[in-house]
Order: structure tokens, then sequence, then C-alpha cells
């Protein structure tokens, strides 16, 4: 991944702001030094260290700590000094690794797809992006870091696919910032949708766009992923905290025994359907449901000038710490009538008949951003 400074002008300041941003956003073929994933959200730093061992990899650190309220607000740096000092904390756990890979959230990302033919330039395709901003994204070049992958070449001087991620300068300066001065050296920065697009997805040429759904804690991430490139990232305010705090009000429950509750028996408790403890859930899950549909059925119904579907979505993937709910799965499915599956995080990091990661399955469902940051420096 190659990130760009735009630079109409292409003036002496320009060509440094160009430099110092492609340090951030190195090329994909760059050999790095050992690096963390350090994935950064409103309420807490998680990092995971990832290692060879055997045929594949290694748990070598992973964590997470919580950050005070307000130093970071919907993705957005608020205090960069506590978020150094926090991210100092994270690096005493990191066992000597003094590099990182970080990820900004979708609310404040800017993602897209493009074509760019056959022939085209590195200059000109740069140039494609940055005209490519009016009516997708609501800022100025000039005011604009931007990175791009490529989804897929065609064949017969088609040209390229590519989906584009475009950030503000100074929102990522931010994030920079607060790595600089906890000490880490910050190789990379990228989208969420797009570093767990890397752990959890084939990147096969067969394999079907699929729709990522992040159900978080307070926000429920969405995007649509062609070879796990996210071409479309969107968040709403539908969180996991709302099932939590509807089960432990409604059935007087603790928070370890919500927290099992859900997990146990969720949509398919042993009440029924109609039972006040699933009736404690359905809410929450039928919001969800809902915005997903919405989601699925605007993309999947896409068509071109020749009436051709242009992003059927083969399928729909639950990550986050969310999808733990028992029964969502099926749920969902019936709602969208689509395939639903959990994701697996480590589908390229191990194989557990030689290594069995130290993360259950359910809390890894919450570190996919982490795993998908460290594999950055792995050939996976």
């Amino acid at each position: 991944m190659q990130l760009f400074k735009s630079a109409s002008g292409f003036g002496s300041t320009a060509e440094k702001a160009a430099r110092a941003f492609a340090k951030w956003f190195p090329t994909p073929e760059m050999i790095y030094p050992p690096a963390a994933g350090i994935d950064i959200s409103d309420a807490s730093i998680k990092w995971i260290v990832l290692a060879p061992f055997k045929s594949r990899y290694r748990i070598e650190s992973h964590g997470e700590i919580l950050i005070e309220q307000g130093v970071v607000v919907s993705g957005v740096v608020q205090d960069e000094a506590a978020l150094a000092r926090a991210l100092t904390e994270v690096k005493k756990h990191l066992g000597g690794v003094e590099c990182a890979h970080a990820a900004l959230p979708e609310e404040i990302a800017y993602v897209f797809e493009m074509h760019v033919p056959e022939g085209t330039t590195h200059d000109q395709a740069i140039s494609m992006i940055e005209f490519g901003f009016e009516g997708r994204v609501p800022i100025t070049p000039e005011e604009a870091v931007f990175d791009f992958d490529v989804i897929q070449k065609h064949d017969s001087g088609g040209g390229e696919d590519i989906g584009v991620a475009v950030f503000s300068h100074d929102l990522a300066q931010s994030y920079v910032s607060a790595f600089s001065g906890a000490g880490i050296r910050l190789l990379s920065l990228e989208t969420e949708a797009r570093s767990i697009g890397r752990a959890v997805s084939s990147g096969a040429p067969d394999e079907p766009v699929t729709l990522l759904v992040d159900f978080g804690r307070a926000r429920t991430g969405f995007a649509v992923l062609k070879r796990g490139i996210p071409i479309f990232t969107s968040t709403v305010d539908v969180g996991d905290d709302m099932i939590t705090r509807s089960v432990a009000e409604k059935l007087s429950l603790s928070p370890e025994e919500t927290q099992v509750f859900k997990n146990e028996q969720g949509l398919l408790a042993d009440a029924g359907p109609k039972s006040s403890e699933v009736e404690a859930i359905i809410g929450t899950a039928s919001a969800l449901a809902d915005e997903i549909t919405r989601h699925y059925h605007y993309w999947d119904t896409r068509r071109n000038e020749k009436g051709e579907r242009m992003t059927p979505v083969g399928s729909v993937i639950l990550i986050g710490g969310g999808a733990n709910l028992n029964g969502l799965p099926d749920y969902i499915a019936g709602r969208v009538q689509a395939p639903t599956s959990i994701a697996d995080v480590w589908r390229h990091v191990c194989d557990f008949d030689e290594y069995i990661p130290p993360i259950d399955r359910r809390t890894s469902l919450q570190y996919a951003t982490a795993v998908g940051l460290s594999m950055r420096s792995l050939p996976v």
C-alpha cells in the first residue's frame, strides 16, 4: 500500500509533506522490522505482536488497556499527550518491539472504488484520484492524504479496479504525533476495514463480494469488501452495549452473568422467542438487522448502464465482540436472506494442529483489527 499527499503544484513544501506521508504509508514490498498491530478505539487500545512459529506464526504479545474518556472521540484524537501516555504504557508490553502499524476508524475515513485504464501511469492515477474527490470526499485534495490498493487487474487491456481511502491530513497527523510522543515508530496507517479484511478475507480471485459487519460496543461498522479491500465503509450508532444494558436491567443480572447469558443463550434462550429474556435483546438485534439488510440490498442490487449487477454480495461476515451473541448469525441470515458467518481471525496466522492462540475464539473477534495490522509485516 502506498500513500500519497496530494499536491497539485508540486512545490518544495508539498514534496516534503509527500515524503513524510510516504514514510507513514510505505509500500508493501518494504521489509519491515518486527512491528505490533495497535488498534485504538474511543475506549481502549489493543495490541498484538506476531512472531514466526513452525510453519506459520504465534502470538508473541497481546493485550488491552483502557484509555480515559474523551481522549479519543469518534476516532478523533482530542488529547495527543494523553494518548501518547497510554501508548507509552502499551510499549512496555511489546517485548522490545519499537515499531507499529495502526488503523484509523471509518468515522474519519472516506472510502471508494475507482477504475483506472490500462497503461495509466503512477502520476496519472494520482491525478485521477484527486479528480475523483468531487462528490465523494468533503475535503480538498490539498487537505488530504490518501492511499489505494489494487483490487483486480482486468484481462485484455481492461485496466485495474482500485480501492481508495482518504483521510484528513490533520487527523492523521494527530495519530502520528501521539505515537512519536510514545517513542513508537509508526510504519503505517490504514482503515480498520482494510486491517480486518486482511485478517478474515481469503483475497482469492473467486471470493465473492462480502459485507463485513463489525458489531462493537458503542457502534457498528459496515464495509463492502472486494478481495478483502474495502470499497465502502459506514458506521451506525447501534452497539452491543445497548443489548448489555437491556439484559442487565430487565433480567437483574450482574455484568458477568449478563455476558454469560448473551454468549450461551442470547437469541436462543430456553424460555422461547417471546420470553422476557429474548425481548431484552430483540430490539437492538432487530435494529442491527435492519441496517445490515439496508446495506446488503443496496450494494447487491446496484447495476451498471448495461443492467449488470456491479457488486453482487455473496455473504455477510460478523466480527467484533457483539458478534458473540448466541443465535445472531442465524437471525441475520434469516432477515437478510444471505449466508452469514462469524469471522475466523486466525485463518492466515496459525495452524491449530501446531499452535493454539492464548486468545479464545470469542475474545479474538475483538482483536481482528490488531491481527490484520500485525500481518502487514509478515509474508502471509
